[in-house]
């Protein structure tokens, strides 16, 4: 059974979707540009004083330390939905390697030796001439099988 959100999280992600989805718009980042210009325009009337240019830079500071934390909670949750739906195709996939799901536990190190698998299934692919050949780990475990148990006869 799920884990149920508490109250303030539950409200922070919708809080976050909202603004994540106002802030990409285009009327924010007009709204910005107004804002910036309108500052600019200013800068004559405060003699380009430090008060006035301390101004934008708190308030972008501010905006932007807030906004880290409200888009990484919407990438966060975005990213998690993905990985579920690519781990649902290659659960379903028949012949697609199982042990992908959740690759994203792995250490830097797994993921490595798991790229360059795979870039050697594509070389492999490329040489072959027919473009419906597919290769899996468990293609290569068994090939390392049977290359053991050859090894092992001689």
């Amino acid at each position: 059974m799920p884990k149920k959100e508490s109250g303030f999280a539950c409200r922070f992600e919708k809080f976050s979707e909202k603004v994540t989805r106002i802030s990409g718009s285009p009327w924010a980042f007009m709204t910005a540009m107004l804002m910036i210009i309108v500052w600019a325009i200013t800068g004559p009337m405060f003699n380009y004083s430090e008060t006035w240019q301390l101004v934008i830079n708190t308030g972008t500071t501010i905006i932007t330390f807030l906004m880290v934390f409200v888009i990484q909670q919407s990438q966060n949750k975005e990213t998690l939905s993905l990985q579920l739906k690519l781990n649902e195709l290659i659960a379903a996939v028949k012949g697609a390697s199982n042990r992908l799901i959740s690759s994203e536990d792995l250490t830097g190190e797994e993921l490595a030796t798991l790229k360059r698998f795979y870039e050697q299934l594509s070389e492999k692919a490329k040489s072959e001439k027919d473009i419906q050949a597919t290769h899996s780990v468990e293609e290569a475990e068994e090939n390392a099988q049977e290359k053991k148990e050859h090894f092992l006869q001689k």
